[in-house]
């Protein structure tokens, strides 16, 4: 044993939900007291390294800043300090809970032995678990105590389960980020809103705003459905609604041969028996049936397997067929083990969204329990050696066979979801061959549903997976629009501290006047168009970022403005991913900061670039270009940079002057005057001092502060392509506040 060192303080866990000083993506931000640890690396604590390693192995291959395989190995045993190895610890706990996270940085503070660690984080309460059993390994590790590391995976595992979205939803949002479309999760299950304002759409997993509640109804209606179908020339089965298992009888009768008994809304295939032909087979399986639906209907039973084929936006993107489950019987065992020893040892079954086909248990499934005793071999029976039984004749529809669908067929299943109405559908089809036509063998489509399952499609038991969650995104965001930025409306970024709200209040106005209907968040309140629909407290950043996120969740917001402070940047991160245009206006937020260890200004360099790094390509980052701080923030622009200042004794800014002497675009107050620059070209623009007259504001020191602010608004409005006539128009027509802040 070694000497017992003293647990690490964890001072403060602060989930950052927006673009932050670490990345563009959230994280769990934890300041961390090493206490006597800091005197203790890790190459100074005996048989450390190979303790830690032999709890979790994998950190041999953690690159760490090395930049290569084996860095953070060679950083144990030259000596780094516990919280460099707790924030290794925590990202491979979340590897191997199945949440793949490459991004972890832990710096020192002002004060000694005190760290900043972060580590990405999709999901607040899977990152705290993950630390907490990452803290808990670490120490253990340190003391030379056993530690349950299958244990603390399982935690962080069904923390990942209990949060994280379906597999349908996730595939659906994977897609979308590919697209660089930003989403935002609109509850705790499975609704989510793809692009932000007046461009998203909405998903409920296989679902979307486009899918209509009638379509929706008409396939929880398979008898109307049917109707539907065969009314359009799509071949069905012939069917019958009964209401008792006599009458189930008397139709099976009538349709001669062997017959499919179902409930008319069920789903997922319960209560539904197949190919029965003996009295009392059907008038069971009719009570199965009721059991699961409102009403009954008894098909005449199609030769043929199983298939699901997706359609999405009136074409087939994926197919997958059924194969029927057998055992065969050594005299010895009964049926439920020889279920267990042949079936259920197939890897590819369990119960869990990483198989593809399910565990079968007969006691649990109804319709399996009634197909054995069919047969006369009830679950605790003993199969002849030999003798094969048959024991789920439906279900199993994991085998992709998308290449396989026959043109006609696929014209078949394409218009059912037509005649229904769905945008997204899977549609059922039995046959003997998917890649003939359904008429020339007998074949029929027996089911279109609503919010079909895509995991036999993402992960079949067989063949290559499909991209269904690329065709549905396709459906909601056309690429044949050719919108560069699809899902996103036009987003203003306003970061500093000085006069930021007139700023802000400012663009939002001239962007009103351009013709969109513009959201606004700023310490002023919140407002969609001219009307005020909440107050705002920037102080409290948490609900200042909620209330700026909702913005982007309004469909009446055409275009949007935000107000950031860098304690909002600091506490919550941006409530935006990526902005067309972001503003900096100054450094002056140091004072109040230092929670956050930042006490002067040029800390934040850091805190401030946030804004110009979520810039897109093609947008456009607007400095001050008289604070020579800010002005370096133009080397990390992606896109576009224009500069604003007011001339002084001297004339321009040097940077400013360099910038046009280069063919960039600048704001430039003279005499009063804005000028907007390009190169060695000059366009007039508003007269600020003017403007400012006819509100009767004339004390020099407003009347200077107001013109700055107004002048970073002109040079916004210009950078997203707004006149300069129209922005004349609206700075002549923009009420400023009586006093500047």
């Amino acid at each position: 044993m070694t000497d017992r060192k003293n647990d690490i303080t964890l001072q403060r866990i602060t989930y950052l939900r927006g673009p932050n000083i670490w990345t563009y993506r959230p994280v769990l931000e934890v300041w961390l007291d090493l206490g006597e640890l800091e005197g203790y690396p890790s190459d100074k604590l005996p048989g450390f390294t190979d303790r830690l390693l032999a709890l979790l192995p994998a950190l041999a291959e953690h690159h760490c800043g090395v930049g290569e395989r084996g860095g953070f190995l060679q950083r144990l045993r030259e000596g780094t300090w516990a919280g460099h190895i707790l924030e290794h610890c925590v990202i491979e706990l979340l590897n191997l809970g199945g949440m793949p996270t490459g991004f972890g940085q832990t710096r020192s503070t002002r004060q000694p032995g005190v760290y900043r660690m972060v580590f990405r984080a999709r999901n607040e309460q899977v990152g705290r678990v993950a630390l907490a059993q990452g803290h808990a390994l670490l120490m253990a590790a340190i003391n030379d105590q056993p530690f349950d590391v299958t244990a603390a995976v399982a935690q962080v595992r069904e923390a990942i389960d209990d949060c994280y979205l379906g597999p349908s939803t996730a595939c659906i949002v994977a897609a979308a980020t590919d697209r660089r479309i930003p989403h935002i999760r609109l509850n705790d299950g499975n609704l989510v809103q793809l692009g932000y304002g007046a461009k998203q759409r909405r998903i409920w997993t296989a679902e979307t705003d486009l899918t209509g509640a009638i379509a929706e109804t008409i396939a929880c209606d398979k008898d109307l459905t049917k109707s539907l179908l065969q009314s359009c020339g799509v071949p069905v089965p012939e069917g019958e609604i009964v209401d008792s298992a006599e009458a189930a009888w008397t139709a099976a009768q009538d349709m001669g041969g062997a017959v499919a008994i179902k409930p008319t809304d069920g789903n997922h295939g319960r209560g539904v028996t197949l190919d029965l032909t003996k009295k009392d087979d059907i008038e069971a399986a009719y009570r199965l049936a009721a059991e699961e639906g409102s009403e009954v209907m008894v098909e005449r039973c199609i030769p043929g397997g199983e298939h699901r084929l997706l359609v999405v936006g009136g074409k087939v993107v994926a197919a997958a067929r059924g194969e029927s489950a057998w055992i065969t019987g050594d005299g010895q065992h009964t049926v439920v083990q020889l279920i267990d020893l042949q079936i259920n040892t197939d890897p590819r079954r369990g119960t869990t969204e990483d198989h593809p086909l399910n565990r079968l248990d007969v006691r649990e499934d109804p319709v399996i329990l009634l197909d054995l005793q069919r047969q006369g071999f009830p679950p605790d029976s003993v199969p002849p050696a030999g003798h094969r039984v048959l024991v789920q004749r439906n279900g199993n529809v994991a085998i992709d066979c998308t290449d396989d669908v026959h043109p006609e067929v696929a014209h078949s299943v394409s218009l059912a979801a037509k005649v229904v109405g769905l945008d997204i559908a899977g549609v059922d089809v039995v046959a003997e061959d998917i890649s003939r036509p359904l008429q020339a063998q007998g074949g029929a489509v027996v089911e279109v549903n609503a919010g079909p399952g895509l995991l036999m499609h993402l992960k079949p038991a067989v063949g290559k997976p499909r991209p269904v969650g690329q065709a549905i995104v396709e459906q909601l965001f056309p690429s044949e629009e050719h919108d560069p930025h699809p899902g996103r409306i036009p987003i203003v970024g306003v970061a500093g501290t000085r006069d930021t709200q007139v700023v802000a209040r400012a663009i939002a106005w001239l962007m009103h006047l351009s013709g969109k209907h513009t959201a606004l968040a700023c310490r002023d309140g919140l407002f969609v168009g001219q009307r005020r629909i909440e107050r705002a407290d920037m102080a409290r950043s948490s609900a200042y970022w909620e209330a700026g996120h909702r913005l982007l969740m309004n469909r009446d917001a055409h275009a949007a403005v935000f107000e950031n402070g860098p304690a909002l940047i600091l506490d919550e991160g941006l409530p935006y991913d990526r902005c067309h245009v972001g503003v900096v206006t100054d450094f002056d937020g140091a004072p109040g900061l230092e929670r956050h260890d930042v006490t002067e200004a040029e800390q934040l360099y850091k805190v401030m670039r946030t804004q110009i790094d979520v810039v897109l390509a093609d947008g456009v980052g607007v400095l001050n270009a008289m604070d020579a701080r800010v002005a370096e923030l133009a080397e990390l622009c992606d896109g576009e940079v224009v500069f604003y200042a007011a001339e002084g004794p001297e004339g321009d800014p040097p940077v400013l002057r360099d910038h046009c002497q280069e063919g960039g675009r600048a704001a430039v107050l003279r005499a009063g005057r804005v000028l907007l620059l390009t190169g060695a070209s000059e366009q007039p623009g508003p007269d600020l001092h003017a403007a400012l007259r006819r509100h009767d504001i004339t004390e020099p020191a407003q009347v200077a502060a107001l013109s700055q602010a107004l002048l970073a608004a002109v040079a916004a409005a210009w950078a997203h392509g707004i006149s300069p006539e129209l922005i004349a128009a609206g700075i002549e027509t923009f009420e400023p506040p009586r006093a500047a802040a």
